[in-house]
């Protein structure tokens, strides 16, 4: 298998799913070859940033306001580039908002969590889609945009109260509180939804941190609870990663 390099720190919470989350497919993998013995594990590389500082980096417009948040995660790949990854990911929704820019100059391929989540909506036949994430991600004409490109319209709630609720949950979930955290998730779901869409709610939950609310589904791309159709960007990803990592055997 490839070496594989993942930007994490965006939170930690999740990058330890991406990291358990590899591992486990390897085994899936070792299993369902009938291999017998201890399984084969990736080698793995983590770069850990800041998500203090990441946040603090946010551009407001322009292409130069954002030069020091594309660069804080550009480093972070050359630096795992260097240390012999062969495949490279950032585990974390926000940063796809930059990731042009970002890999600009990186020579391993960086594996896209838009496109694996835009896959997994393909693969369950998903065309209208609510984003929910961080303010940037919600807001991001190139999540939209990425998505068009396989015919599915995706866009997050109207409402700036339902977006609040939605930031407000990922803060809690990044400290670890995720009591009643799939409800408040489901409630904004079918609100926002049937605002803008018709037919049952299909979700992206396009923040690493708010699969954190459904700790029994979390390593599923896709789910369904309480009538409504769950998009898991991390788990997508990570299937993603780990089929580029073991060229397609997964």
């Amino acid at each position: 298998m490839k070496k594989i390099g993942i930007v994490g720190g965006l939170s930690w919470r999740s990058t330890v799913d991406y990291y358990a989350g590899l591992c486990s497919r390897a085994e899936e993998l070792s299993l369902a070859k009938g291999l017998e013995g201890t399984p084969s594990m990736p080698e793995m590389a983590i770069e850990s940033l800041d998500l203090k500082t990441a946040f603090s980096y946010l551009g407001d417009g322009d292409e130069e306001s954002w030069s020091r948040y594309d660069e804080y995660h550009r480093a972070a790949l050359k630096k795992l580039e260097a240390s012999g990854a062969e495949i490279a990911a950032m585990a974390a929704n926000s940063p796809h908002h930059r990731f042009e820019a970002i890999t600009r100059g990186i020579d391993i391929p960086v594996i896209s969590i838009f496109d694996a989540a835009a896959r997994e909506c393909v693969r369950i036949g998903a065309r209208q889609v609510l984003i929910l994430g961080t303010p940037l991600i919600m807001g991001s004409a190139k999540f939209r945009q990425h998505f068009a490109k396989y015919g599915i319209e995706a866009a997050g709630p109207r409402g700036d109260a339902e977006r609040e609720i939605v930031a407000e949950l990922i803060a809690d979930l990044q400290q670890g509180r995720s009591e009643g955290a799939a409800d408040r998730l489901g409630n904004i779901a079918w609100t926002a939804y049937e605002e803008m869409f018709r037919g049952l709610p299909v979700v992206c939950l396009a923040c690493t941190e708010l699969p954190l609310a459904f700790p029994e589904l979390k390593s599923k791309a896709s789910f369904k609870f309480c009538g409504a159709l769950y998009v898991n960007t991390t788990a997508a990803h990570i299937d993603a990663i780990f089929n580029a990592a073991s060229d397609g055997e997964y």
